[in-house]
């Protein structure tokens, strides 16, 4: 795993970090890639329509008061929507969040990229990676990779049989690479 320096003197303790972007390997030649996605269960059709519900409700409600005299209360159901909205806009933003995992003969990369854009790389050593999950796989539980001592947790955000799946093609991708190493058995 790529190291960056903590301190400026000679046998400093090292953290891990990532590396400079290197843009994504090339397609040729890869054993595994994955790009893995948070999961939004409301599509964008569903959210109109919820919204659209929402607000006809609230709308409604609204009227019904401001008949009764109660017109400040009608503002405030008008705030729920707009705070409703606000909430899932926020929410589809954090999910343009993802990671690419690539396998190829010399390398592991994985690459994180966050909702802004800005991309975090660390490259592996294949030969010596050991790609771990808690068990049982749970909604909280980790997916690592773990190489020399230091250890990156990645797809937090997946879910626990996506997560299981994706350590049983990894660790098969990483397999086939093994076996097809010159001079492997």
């Amino acid at each position: 795993m790529s190291e960056t320096d903590t301190g400026p003197q000679a046998g400093a303790p090292r953290r891990l970090g990532p590396c400079p972007d290197p843009g994504a390997l090339p397609a040729a030649g890869l054993h595994f890639d994955a790009v893995l996605h948070p999961h939004r269960s409301l599509g964008p059709t569903g959210f109109l329509v919820l919204m659209g519900v929402l607000a006809a409700l609230s709308f409604t409600a609204g009227i019904a008061f401001l008949s009764m005299g109660a017109w400040p209360v009608f503002g405030f159901f008008g705030l729920d929507v707009a705070l409703v909205y606000a909430a899932f806009r926020l929410n589809y933003r954090t999910g343009r969040a993802f990671q690419t995992v690539q396998l190829s003969q010399t390398e592991l990369l994985v690459r994180d990229v966050d909702p802004r854009g800005r991309v975090r790389s660390w490259r592996f050593e294949p030969t010596w990676l050991r790609v771990e999950l808690e068990e049982p796989a749970g909604p909280r539980s980790t997916l690592a990779l773990r190489s020399h001592g230091g250890t990156l947790v990645i797809g937090a955000f997946l879910t626990p049989e996506e997560k299981e799946d994706f350590v049983r093609a990894l660790r098969d991708a990483l397999r086939q690479r093994r076996d097809a190493l010159p001079g492997s058995c």
